[in-house]
């Protein structure tokens, strides 16, 4: 992995409407990461998700939730999606992507708009929700792409844009792979 000057906001907000024409339905997967444990990203080509795991061998299950009170799992927090388009643009380059601590890249709209929380994706043979768990930076976030990307997906006027991404949880198991197709469900 190469040093990465981070980018500008202006530089940021220059490539918003880039960001702002991903599809609003039939995005593509790009990326799969697992995070077996803190620090740790192995890419996949293909993954399983789990009603009790989500990603199977991510560490989101043995990490827990500082938020919770028991310090379990928090199931609303089970994946993290990013837009793939935002983490092309903060990363500059594709070995960087992982180090968002994402599970998902997808082409998607993940606007509040376009996916609010309830809304679901098939993606491969599995079935995902999107919750209601905000999804913001960190303090890694900001080592790894810079204080002006914390603003840039943050910032009050674009939060309803979700740039940072969005939690969700699985509701169907299935395989996933780069390349599959996420389309959004109606729910009965």
């Amino acid at each position: 992995m190469t040093e990465v000057t981070h980018l500008t906001l202006p530089e940021m907000e220059s490539r918003l409407p880039h960001i702002c024409e991903s599809p609003k339905d039939g995005g593509i997967l790009r990326l799969i990461v697992r995070r077996p444990q803190s620090g740790a990203r192995e890419t996949l080509q293909e993954g399983e998700l789990t009603l009790a795991d989500g990603l199977v061998g991510d560490g989101w299950r043995s990490r827990g939730s500082s938020k919770r009170p028991d310090g379990s799992p928090d199931p609303e927090n089970q994946l993290t999606v990013m837009n793939a388009r935002v983490i092309e643009l903060l990363a500059q380059e594709r070995d960087r992507w992982p180090l968002a601590g994402d599970q998902l890249f997808i082409d998607l709209d993940l606007s509040a708009e376009n996916l609010p929380a309830g809304s679901r994706l098939s993606i491969g043979s599995a079935v995902i929700e999107v919750t209601a768990q905000p999804h913001t930076g960190c303090k890694k976030f900001h080592a790894r792409y810079g204080s002006d990307a914390v603003k840039f997906v943050n910032s009050p006027e674009r939060r309803k844009w979700n740039l940072r991404g969005i939690c969700a949880k699985v509701v169907q198991e299935g395989r996933v792979r780069v390349g599959d197709v996420a389309k959004k469900i109606q729910v009965a």
